[in-house]
């Protein structure tokens, strides 16, 4: 047997195995094409294509459901973005409408406090005018009592040094007369 073994592993040796026709254990390429299509035929019997395909199936719904899930937070991403944009619009808006509004409150402000720094002033002006007239008014009046009062005590003057007794018996009996005429 040993013999028997040692004369087939000679025969199978390289250099034994490419003579001959090509349907023989003797060619290597026979045996190599058998080699092979055993092979095949071991992955074909275990289902190995099926399995793999299956595998490669459940790959490709894995990949496209992960695209899917993408697309759904790309479009949930661009509809907030949206919504931020909007809202950012709105405030922008807002806050323009608050600063021109906030602008017209103080140029109205400004105008009524213009107004009413006038008005003051004017009353002002008034009051003071209605003092410099009661002023004048007072000053007049004094110069006039104080002429009257020097006039008076000029004539008294006058007078005593131009009238003598009699004379002023009848001057006053001229003035008493001259009331009674007028009062009747």
């Amino acid at each position: 047997m040993k013999r028997l073994i040692l004369a087939l592993g000679l025969m199978a040796g390289p250099a034994m195995a490419a003579t001959g026709p090509f349907i023989s254990l003797r060619n290597t390429d026979f045996v190599a094409l058998l080699g092979f299509l055993l092979f095949v035929g071991i992955l074909l019997y275990a289902r190995v294509p099926a399995r793999i395909t299956g595998m490669l199936d459940a790959r490709a719904t894995q990949i496209r459901a992960e695209l899917d899930e993408a697309r759904a937070l790309r479009d949930e991403a661009k509809a907030l973005l949206a919504s931020y944009e909007r809202r950012q619009a709105e405030v922008q808006e807002q806050s323009r409408r608050i600063v021109d509004a906030a602008k017209a409150e103080a140029e109205a402000a400004a105008v009524q406090a213009r107004e009413d720094l006038q008005a003051s002033i004017a009353r002002r002006l008034a009051a003071a005018q209605d003092q410099i007239a009661s002023a004048e008014t007072a000053a007049v009046r004094a110069v006039r009592e104080q002429a009257v009062t020097v006039a008076v005590a000029a004539a008294t003057e006058i007078l005593k040094r131009q009238m003598s007794a009699e004379r002023t018996s009848a001057s006053i009996d001229a003035a008493i007369a001259q009331v009674g005429a007028r009062l009747n």
